[in-house]
């Protein structure tokens, strides 16, 4: 036959070769794709072909297992009771109905299979109790779910194996299981409810194994102590279970616990603290040194774990902290009235909790758990525990803090705040000169809670200590002992100056919120806050009626003061010209947070030399005035305001009402006849003007102010002066005090040192009540130390005042005419008492006067000082003249020179006159009794002497508008004496000649 050429078969088309020797590029695609298409053919079979065997793999196991299941059942069903029927259940799994079949066959009939003993029965006892928890765990209401619990506790109790049972379980999810179950019970339980019982029961059955009882407690505690409102669920079965809960062997759980995963959240950590608060309080008494001392510091780290409010009501989150020690018109901050920049805190997200939770909550800072807690923590090792316990409670719930530490102040006549001292305090190296600036050493994490609370206990215990029981040295039987002696307060207070000092003083502003170690969510700035407190509060008293040298309060060993003054200069020149605009108001943290020098002179400024303050202060002026382009009297932007002689105070309230006070203010008195006054214009007589408003605008008289005994002036508190048109007025004297201080101008008022502590958002005091109102303070003294029962006192919570002959009630909190004062809360009384008229009467008007100064004076400028140090920069220091100091700064007009006769014979004359004469002449010069602090140099403008006649019949006469005095030509020693002293005996008057 013919054989095909190049092998070619006879019906196979002939392969196209084409002969140019290359491929289109369309058929070189066409053969990858169909190439790339084969492969995904063959996978796709493959992975088909695969499928089907696991299919069918798959399902002859199913089928074999369902075939295996069908047997084992069959198995079990014909004999349930015995360990064959065990096995298959055991093997047969999560079978539901099966289980169910078992618990009722086994409680109906057969439970002595429960207490088989040998090892096989037991590991299949073990198997099926796991699986019937699953169940319950799962859905605690289904109709199995109590024959599963009586199973359960069967198990667990009368058992020889209940041990072995109960160790297997506990390890494998038994409370993780039981919790679950229980967070599905309904709030609050039923009265009828056949699983409560057996639930409660089961909760506390591992619990009575010894060696497993340290392990089952601490699960106890994560899983089921942190459900949501616990005792609500149990209701019914309460009782029995508090009674087997083994709190009498807390201290066999490790305080680690507070870092478990089942605590990270706050939720969990508030609802073991609420459930611990049910069941503990009323078996403090039984409890065990160990087991009460662990449950004191477990409650502490919780509470130290949460942020601040965490427990608050909403309505109490985060800013509405005030406690009756507080007010509900504080005025800790009186910077609220004006522009405040925002906190440098970034709030915590607080959790929404039940009303229920809340309640319960409540009781922990009562002031009857607070009293238990003392009386049943007797045992002196237990202090540190109540320290740490108590001084957790108030930094978490800053609304009851007065309540813990009134009763903590008050509990056995202020013996706790003596131990607190003198056990923990005094020996405490924090606060130490030599080692002030080691105090965020972690080392010393343990001496804060002690030295923090007192700061706090201390503090609120001078709420209402008068000064009788401050001073008091225990002699008289009558006046309560003072808790701390003075000796023990000098050394208190150094420590505590050094720790505010060293963080205020810290460069690092962050580190501020950093949290202190050991105390949770304590930051260094709370501590620094509550140990400025107590030692402002400390200064009050000492600056009223020392107990201290004036140097104790000094730190001027710690910095060198020079560059301390150029640096806050600084600062405070950063501060008030910022990017962009008008410098805010700032409050004292802020400042603190922004400026350490500045912080300093804000919160602790008695750190700082007075006169070193005072020359700060005038720094701070000066900045302001080149700030704004005025640099001398006569300064650009001078203001010309005439002013009618007999109507000085109304001409100078409605012309000078928006007028900026810090620029130079020309004033023209015009006479009773319309003809203007000729006057010396040494920044015009605006110091006349000044003086002349004053004498007549704080006339008690015009009802705007009122004087207590000592002459101190204060705004009226009736009704008439919290009217739009007065307030308008307290703020216009507020503007011209500002103006006086602007300016350097001495004025002759005196004010009450608790109004002036509102110019410096401070707080005032019970005893600050004794100057206004002496009878009334002798009443609350009397109060608080009566030994008998209050209520036969018949007070409420109300005070009485009488206004224009009328008495009219007000209640000092809501329904206070139907709340009584007792032992317990008299206390509150007095304080609130003392608030209301030290501070609420006068809110408004102190509020409109402090706007009005604040325009003129930045607040942080007068927080430098306090209020007998602002009383002398107003009308100057009360001390002796010095006649050298004042010759060296008087200047002299005229004819005179300092060698002219008249003029040595004035110093010699002057020279023999006593304190008392020689502030009468400096009162009839300057209108002002009393020296400058930093001397004559500080007068504005300069005393000064001109002559005026040499008539040596006339009497000299002043230009106090300039502080001239006008001295004639006396040529005899004998003459000048008699004239000068005639006329400034007989207040000889304003001479504009």
């Amino acid at each position: 036959m013919d054989i095909p050429l190049f092998g070619d078969a006879p019906n196979k088309r002939r392969r196209e070769i084409n002969l140019g020797g290359t491929h289109t590029a369309t058929s070189h695609n066409d053969i990858l794709q169909e190439a790339k298409l084969r492969r995904i053919q063959r996978d796709d079979q493959r992975r088909r072909q695969d499928a089907a065997r696991r299919i069918q793999h798959s399902w002859r196991g199913y089928a074999a297992q369902r075939d295996v299941r069908r047997r084992l059942r069959s198995t079990f069903e014909q004999d349930i009771t015995s360990l064959t029927g065990l096995r298959c259940l055991v093997l047969l799994g999560q079978d539901e109905e099966a289980l169910a079949r078992w618990s009722a066959v086994i409680l109906s009939s057969r439970k002595d299979i429960l207490a088989q003993s040998d090892q096989s029965a037991v590991v299949l006892l073990q198997r099926v109790s796991r699986m019937i928890l699953r169940s319950v765990s799962k859905n605690p209401h289904s109709p199995h779910a109590q024959a599963h619990l009586a199973v359960l506790n069967a198990l667990l109790s009368d058992n020889p194996a209940r041990a072995t049972l109960s160790r297997y379980l506990v390890s494998h999810g038994f409370y993780p299981s039981l919790r679950q179950a229980v967070s599905q019970l309904p709030v609050p339980a039923p009265k009828q409810s056949s699983i409560l019982s057996p639930l409660a029961t089961l909760l506390t059955a591992p619990l009575s194994i010894p060696d497993l009882l340290p392990l089952s407690l601490r699960e106890l505690l994560l899983s089921v102590l942190t459900i949501p409102l616990l005792p609500n669920r149990l209701l019914p079965a309460l009782g029995p279970f508090s009674v087997r809960l083994p709190l009498a062997s807390l201290d066999l759980v490790p305080l680690d616990i507070i870092n478990d995963p089942a605590l990270s959240s706050i939720e969990s950590k508030i609802h073991l603290l609420a459930n611990l608060a049910a069941f503990t309080p009323p078996r403090y008494s039984a409890l065990p040194v160990p087991a009460f001392a662990v449950y004191l510091q477990l409650c502490a780290l919780l509470m130290n774990a949460l942020p601040t409010h965490a427990l608050e009501p909403p309505a109490n989150r985060p800013d509405a902290t005030k406690s009756w020690a507080d007010g509900d018109d504080s005025d800790e901050e009186i910077d609220t009235k004006v522009e405040i920049v925002s906190s440098f805190e970034e709030l915590q997200s607080l959790p929404q909790l039940d009303e229920r939770t809340r309640k319960r909550l409540q009781t922990l800072p009562s002031p009857d758990h607070i009293s238990t807690l003392l009386r049943a923590s007797q045992n002196a090792k237990l202090t540190p525990t109540i320290i740490s316990f108590c001084f957790a409670l108030v930094t978490v719930w800053p609304t009851r803090r007065d309540k813990v530490l009134g009763t903590m102040v008050a509990y056995n006549r202020g013996s706790l705040v003596r131990e607190v001292y003198r056990s923990y305090v005094r020996s405490s190296p924090l606060g130490r000169d030599e080692s002030y600036s080691e105090i965020t050493n972690p080392d010393y994490a343990a001496h804060w809670p002690p030295l923090l609370l007192l700061a706090e206990l201390y503090t609120q215990a001078l709420l209402t200590m008068g000064d009788d029981e401050f001073f008091s040295e225990g002699k008289n039987p009558d006046v309560p002992r003072n808790p701390l002696s003075l000796d023990e307060l000098k050394v208190y207070s150094r420590k505590l100056l050094n720790i505010a000092f060293a963080l205020y003083w810290r460069e690092d502003a962050a580190s501020a919120q950093e949290s202190v170690p050991g105390l949770g969510q304590v930051k260094w700035e709370n501590v620094r806050d509550k140990a400025t407190k107590c030692l402002q509060a400390l200064h009050a008293r000492d600056s009223r009626r020392p107990f201290t040298t004036p140097e104790h309060w000094l730190v001027t060993a710690h910095m060198d003061m020079s560059t301390f003054i150029q640096a806050a200069i600084l600062e405070e020149k950063q501060l008030s010209q910022p990017e962009g605009g008008r410098a805010p108001l700032l409050n004292k943290r802020q400042i603190a947070y922004l400026s350490p020098r500045l912080g300093v002179l804000n919160n602790i400024p008695f750190a700082i030399p007075f006169d070193v303050r005072v020359g700060i202060f005038r720094r701070f002026v000066l900045n302001d005035m080149q700030m704004r382009g005025v640099s001398e009297w006569r300064g650009r932007g001078t203001h010309r305001v005439t002013i009618r002689r007999d109507h000085i105070s109304q001409d100078g309230f409605d012309r000078l009402g928006e007028v900026d006070l810090r620029s130079p203010i020309a004033i023209t008195f015009v006479d009773q006849w319309g003809q203007e006054e000729a006057g010396i214009d040494g920044g015009g007589v605006f110091k006349e003007f000044l003086t002349s408003l004053c004498k007549e605008v704080f006339d008690t008289d015009r009802g705007l102010w009122l004087a207590n005994k000592k002459n101190e002036l204060y705004p009226a508190p009736h009704s008439y002066a919290t009217e739009s048109h007065s307030l308008a007025w307290y703020r216009f004297i507020g503007r011209i005090l500002g103006k006086a201080l602007y300016d350097g101008i001495l004025v002759d008022v005196a004010f009450a040192g608790f109004f002036l502590a509102k110019w410096l958002g401070k707080q005032s005091w019970l005893d600050d009540l004794a100057s206004l109102d002496p009878e009334l303070y002798q009443g609350l003294i009397f109060l608080k130390h009566y030994t008998g029962n209050p209520e036969d006192l018949s007070l409420n919570f109300t005070v009485a005042q009488e206004e224009f002959g009328e008495t009219r009630t007000t209640d000092l909190i809501p329904n206070g005419s139907n709340i009584p004062v007792t032992r317990e809360n008299r206390l509150q009384y007095i304080y609130l008492v003392a608030h209301y008229r030290l501070t609420k009467q006068i809110k408004k008007q102190s509020t409109a006067f402090f706007e009005g100064l604040s325009e003129i004076i930045d607040p942080k400028w007068l927080r430098m000082f306090n209020q007998q140090e602002l009383q002398i920069l107003l009308g100057g220091v009360d001390t002796p003249i010095d006649l050298d100091d004042l010759r060296k700064h008087t200047q002299y007009g005229g004819l005179y020179d300092d060698h002219h006769l008249t003029i040595q014979l004035f110093w010699q004359v002057v020279n023999t006159f006593t304190q008392e004469e020689r502030r009468k002449l400096l009162r009839f010069a300057t209108s002002c009794s009393r020296p400058p602090l930093l001397g004559f140099k500080e007068l504005n403008p300069n005393f000064a002497i001109r002559d005026a006649t040499d008539d040596e019949k006339r009497l000299p006469t002043a230009s106090t508008c300039v502080n001239l005095l006008k001295l004639p030509r006396y040529t005899s020693a004998r003459v000048l004496r008699e004239k000068l002293l005639q006329a400034i005996n007989s207040n000889a008057g304003f001479d504009l000649s």
